[in-house]
């Protein structure tokens, strides 16, 4: 990937952290830390790799993404609306009364959205019947799922994950959000599920770890997920919580609330000073 394709990506995934930032400021409420952490994987899956047409979002040929962690459904809607499924203005109606963009997504309401999603653990379920019906229709269909590292503590994702390794979906990628923060406080206090490469190995799936905000080693990692011929992969995603603005990195306190008018200023102050220090690099 050339520098200047790096530098693209890089102002999509700013677009879609000023996106959170818009929608949970506007409700009020949502999920601001868990979403900020994935733009960078979303630019990457919806700008360069995935087999999707914002005209025609139910292609049946098309690659899916299911977002299992649902509450970052606020990072979801502004990938799609900075890909064009719809008006990136509408994110200013997240979680509003008869806005197709409410708290969790909604596979019936909202162009883009492969899965109904919020029950943690059930998305990955999910993603691996996707995943099975592809390959019984021989279809060159990859499915793509985002989990929280605090989503594994349900059991449900273990019982997925050994589905999909019996089964040896290839076209399933898990990208597991590793970003060490929960509701509740570090997920390693919580219930920790450490040592998670170990596990998904013995699960027999392909793992590899990277840094979920460094576009190479993105890269890197779906062209391996797309080589592998015999079984699921994991991509473990280390990333910060939060990253992007500066009073909600690495917090747990902003796992679950909106920012006020105030904070919200100095949000969207850093992410387009962001913005226009990339811009200036790409001159």
């Amino acid at each position: 990937m050339t520098n200047a394709e790096k530098l693209t990506l890089a102002k999509h995934a700013c677009h879609i952290r000023m996106g959170v930032i818009e929608g949970t400021h506007s409700a009020k409420c949502g999920h601001p830390g868990g979403s900020l952490d994935i733009a960078e994987v979303l630019s990457y899956l919806y700008f360069v790799d995935m087999n999707v047409d914002p005209k025609a979002p139910k292609k049946p040929d098309r690659d899916r993404l299911v977002l299992s962690k649902g509450h970052a459904a606020p990072a979801l809607y502004a990938a799609l609306a900075e890909r064009g499924f719809f008006p990136v203005e509408d994110l200013k109606t997240l979680r509003k009364i008869g806005s197709y963009l409410q708290g969790h997504p909604n596979m019936n309401e909202t162009p883009g959205v492969d899965m109904s999603t919020g029950s943690l653990g059930q998305g990955v379920s999910a993603a691996c019947g996707m995943a099975l019906g592809a390959k019984i229709s021989a279809k060159p269909v990859n499915v793509y799922t985002i989990l929280g590292d605090g989503e594994v503590e349900e059991g449900e994702c273990w019982e997925a994950f050994m589905f999909a390794a019996h089964y040896k979906l290839s076209n399933l990628c898990v990208m597991l959000d590793r970003n060490h923060l929960q509701i509740d406080g570090t997920t390693e206090t919580v219930m920790n599920s450490a040592p998670l490469e170990e596990k998904l190995k013995a699960f027999n799936f392909n793992v590899l770890t990277i840094n979920g905000h460094d576009y190479d080693q993105i890269e890197a990692a779906v062209k391996a997920f797309h080589a592998e011929n015999d079984k699921p992969t994991c991509i473990i995603l280390d990333t910060v919580k939060g990253t992007g603005v500066s009073f909600m990195t690495n917090s747990v306190d902003w796992h679950g609330k909106g920012p006020n008018d105030e904070e919200y200023a100095v949000a969207m102050q850093e992410l387009n000073a962001a913005y226009a220090a990339l811009e200036q690099e790409d001159k």
